[in-house]
């Protein structure tokens, strides 16, 4: 069997097991959630084995830090991969859920159910514990996935999903519900996206190139997970302390991440009384300032940003910052070189705050709080598939219902259309 063939088959096999998901109950999908985590850290030092095995032929092949930082199972992320299952489980399961319920004149019942979307391929680059989040989330959601790692991460992701699927066999899950792609030829993705006939939604998580590749060439819905190139606006009248609390979690709290932030925008009458600390803060904590011409002349170390900085998202302690004359200003900058990911404004005017909130059409905006909210732990959907930056049919953080659908349910007692 060829690639073309193998993944085509794989497709097949995931759509007829997304059938007999959709009808398994909350109690058999909880099952498996809770099996896999069991299996999962009982075969903790073989999987972890296998991560090592992936962490060394990245830095021999001279993998960014960034990258080898994501790549990595270390114990923080191996626990909070594992308190992921466990937390999904005991999520209510938005499956059969009516919403919208109304009457009609007629006294015709009408309401819309959750269903799940069907099979989804998901595309993604270095983090393996993405396998099994993206996993529990689908088999939660009662979609069955196929997942596309990226070839740095393959010794991984296979010793990941072997636990995953012999999870599923354990606990009457049907088993090609879970589906790796086995091969690192980057042509996989070429024929996963022209599986239209039992792939119903693509995404894709990674950078611009393969977000491009793959927006290009599939025949299946795409919902886009894109760079993060996030903002925060300091307006004239933020509070210093918290100005520079929160840019320092924004950037610090986890560079590598899609959250973090990547562009300082400051109000003018903020460069005396914000600014200044903030810069010196940054500064201390070892990251590179790289201003436009005002904020060089205000502070000695920083270095002169190019015209590519501003669209960069760097996952590196690196921090693009410019200086602007009001509030329409920085939502002009936002607009034009954001990746509609995280915005974030700190003021003490209500009204800015407001503005702000209304006028910034990213997927997660917020007035007065740390970008790194923008996640679906901290939003209080327990885990997350990623963050949309497309506007159909989710956008921002991706969680359970955001892998459902509704259809219309109607009840009637004989009603004719006259």
């Amino acid at each position: 069997m060829d690639l073309e063939e193998q993944i085509h088959d794989m497709a097949r096999r995931a759509s007829a097991a997304a059938e007999r998901l959709g009808e398994l109950s909350t109690r058999q999908k909880d099952a498996w959630l809770i099996r896999a985590a069991e299996r999962l850290e009982a075969a903790k030092s073989r999987i972890q084995a296998e991560n090592a095995r992936d962490l060394e032929q990245a830095e021999a092949k001279g993998i960014a830090a960034p990258m080898l930082k994501r790549l990595e199972l270390a114990d923080a992320k191996w626990s909070d991969m594992i308190a992921g299952l466990r937390d999904v489980a005991a999520l209510p399961d938005p499956v059969g859920r009516i919403e919208n319920t109304q009457v009609r004149p007629n006294g015709l019942r009408v309401g819309r159910m959750r269903i799940p979307l069907g099979v989804i391929g998901i595309i993604y680059e270095s983090r393996p514990n993405v396998t099994v989040d993206a996993a529990a989330l689908c088999i939660k959601s009662g979609n069955a996935v196929i997942l596309r790692g990226g070839s740095e991460a393959i010794h991984s992701n296979l010793a990941l999903a072997f636990e995953l699927r012999a999870a599923a066999r354990e606990t009457d899950v049907p088993e090609d519900a879970i589906q790796i792609v086995p091969q690192t030829d980057r042509e996989a993705i070429d024929h996963l996206v022209r599986q239209d006939a039992y792939i119903d939604l693509i995404i894709p998580r990674g950078g611009p190139g393969l977000i491009r590749k793959v927006s290009e060439t599939s025949r299946i819905p795409v919902i886009k997970h894109d760079a993060g190139v996030c903002h925060i606006f300091i307006d004239a009248s933020a509070d210093p302390d918290m100005a520079r609390d929160i840019v320092l979690d924004s950037k610090l709290s986890q560079m590598e991440v899609c959250n973090g932030l990547e562009t300082l925008i400051v109000h003018t009458d903020a460069t005396t009384t914000v600014l200044p600390g903030v810069l010196k803060a940054l500064h201390e904590e070892g990251v590179e300032i790289r201003g436009d011409a005002r904020v060089c002349e205000i502070f000695g170390d920083a270095v002169p940003a190019r015209a590519s900085d501003w669209a960069e998202e760097y996952l590196a302690p690196i921090l693009a910052v410019l200086i602007v004359p009001d509030l329409d200003a920085a939502v002009k900058h936002i607009r034009s070189y954001g990746s509609d990911h995280t915005e974030v404004i700190i003021t003490q005017n209500y009204g800015k705050a407001e503005e702000f909130l209304r006028r910034v059409n990213s997927s997660t905006v917020g007035a007065n709080c740390s970008t790194a909210f923008a996640d679906g732990y901290r939003l209080g959907l327990g885990a997350e598939i990623g963050i949309s930056t497309s506007k159909l049919h989710a956008y921002g953080p991706m969680g359970l219902e955001g892998l459902t659908t509704l259809k219309f349910v109607l009840r009637g007692e004989g009603q004719l259309r006259e």
